[in-house]
């Protein structure tokens, strides 16, 4: 069979034949590891082609006989119209990954299958069907949590874009996360169990690969031992790679010497926010926001660059966020900074919290990108969100801003993840400007409206 896997791609980055220039952010796209794992998982008897929208425009009478979709929740809808599309030219179409997953009533009424969990174990057994002509509509892992994580990925079928990309170059060594955050899907899908790969596969894979890497993991270190074991046994390999874990790396010097003697020279922290209140209620009192500089200093002085992730419209948030947040940032000297709207994805506590309380506001799952505001806040408005979210993006990669953390990392962290968070900067910058994001603080306008108020009152005093 002819198997053609997708990706779909928002509207404003997405590529078309009537607009058919990629965009320029790179630094933002990495080896499509979902798609290139079913690729791997797909017998070679079959032929497997990859399209991203992200990067080349989806032919719709491409010749295939089977379609498969992965797709996040702000994706849904653009994945939906790719699956009407397919369906009315008499494909088989099937959806996967985190959104199907955790909606899955939703998302059967628009493909004709859907894999709910990981593809290992589904995915042969969904194509075997096709053949046989007996295809249900949901298949997924074994329910044993036990699935054997898949091996190398198939991302030589990404490599006529490979320009377009920071690195085709990205594995998974282990996947899911044992913390347990209400707001994350990362949670909700793998139920709070941490997989790990045999050692030995993980390094085998390591040696055919580029030096430059990424691990796609969602906790890199959530199980110590084993991360200890995949650090000494990389050291010798010589690479350079990024990936993301919890704060807690900074609590253990041991664990952090031998990521960084493994090549590890960048980490995506979730950081999310400054106030203490808002991490317990979100579940994350282990971040420990009164010992952020200290733990931040320590990650970057060990040679890594640090990407903060941060969530502004948290309950405890009101519109002095923003600058708080900024100086916070400014602070603690971050390389590089993931600005995120609080935004309930479905299947998370989070999500039947705010659908509970009436305070879901938009349910168009296209803005369920992190970057519109689709809640009501407790402590401000929701323009107020976005005002302030906007500006606080736009604040931070003020060139000036950029110029000076470029400068201060050289001497911090080193000349390359200093580069690497140069490069990170300047595409954000890029993306802002290209979106007109400029925002307004909304801490300011308070202040406006207060001095107009007290100058009234101090003029009709004297008119008095």
């Amino acid at each position: 069979m002819r198997i053609l896997l997708i990706l779909p791609a928002g509207e404003n980055v997405r590529v078309t034949r009537q607009r058919p220039r990629v965009p320029k952010r790179a630094m933002l796209r990495f080896s499509v590891l979902p798609l290139t794992t079913v690729a791997a998982l797909t017998p070679p008897e079959h032929e497997v082609q990859i399209v991203d929208e992200n990067v080349e425009a989806l032919d719709f009478s491409a010749d295939c006989d089977v379609v498969g979709i992965t797709l996040m929740t702000a994706l849904a809808p653009r994945a939906y119209e790719i699956a009407r599309e397919f369906r009315a030219r008499g494909r088989v179409v099937v959806g996967g990954g985190f959104h199907v997953t955790l909606c899955p009533d939703e998302a059967r009424q628009h493909f004709n299958a859907i894999v709910v969990g990981d593809a290992e174990g589904a995915w042969p057994a969904l194509l075997r069907d096709v053949e046989a002509g007996r295809l249900r509509k949901i298949y997924s892992s074994p329910p044993t949590g036990k699935v054997v994580l898949s091996a190398q990925s198939r991302w030589q079928l990404l490599r006529r874009n490979a320009k377009h990309y920071v690195t085709l170059n990205a594995i998974q060594a282990t996947r899911g996360c044992s913390h347990g955050c209400r707001y994350c899907s990362v949670t909700a899908f793998h139920r709070r169990i941490h997989r790990q790969r045999p050692v030995a596969d993980v390094v085998a894979e390591l040696e055919h690969i580029a030096r430059n890497f990424m691990f796609v993991d969602d906790n890199i270190i959530a199980h110590r031992a084993y991360a200890c074991e995949l650090f000494r046994a990389m050291t010798p390999l010589r690479k350079r790679w990024v990936t993301q874990c919890s704060i807690e790396i900074a609590d253990d010097t041991e664990l952090l010497q031998l990521a960084r003697a493994a090549g590890c020279r960048g980490l995506f922290i979730g950081v999310e926010t400054i106030s203490a209140e808002n991490l317990t209620a979100m579940d994350k009192g282990f971040n420990d926001s009164r010992r952020y500089r200290e733990r931040l200093h320590q990650i970057r002085c060990a040679g890594i660059g640090v990407v903060a992730g941060i969530i502004v419209g948290l309950d405890r948030d009101d519109v002095t966020v923003f600058q708080r947040t900024l100086r916070f940032l400014e602070w603690t000297g971050v390389d590089t900074v993931q600005v995120n709207i609080l935004t309930p994805l479905p299947g998370t506590p989070l999500f039947e919290d705010f659908a509970r309380t009436g305070r879901i506001r938009d349910r168009e799952w296209n803005h369920y990108d992190f970057r519109h505001c689709v809640i009501e806040p407790a402590r401000m408005s929701s323009q107020e969100l976005q005002n302030g979210a906007d500006w606080l993006r736009a604040q931070f990669y003020r060139l000036d801003r950029i110029l000076v953390r470029f400068a201060r990392g050289i001497f911090v962290i080193g000349w390359i993840p200093a580069l690497l968070g140069l490069k990170l900067n300047l595409t954000y910058r890029r993306d802002n400007r290209r979106e007109q994001i400029v925002g307004r603080n909304p801490a300011q306008a308070v202040r406006v409206t207060a001095d107009k108020v007290v100058f009234g009152q101090e003029a009709a005093c004297v008119e008095g």
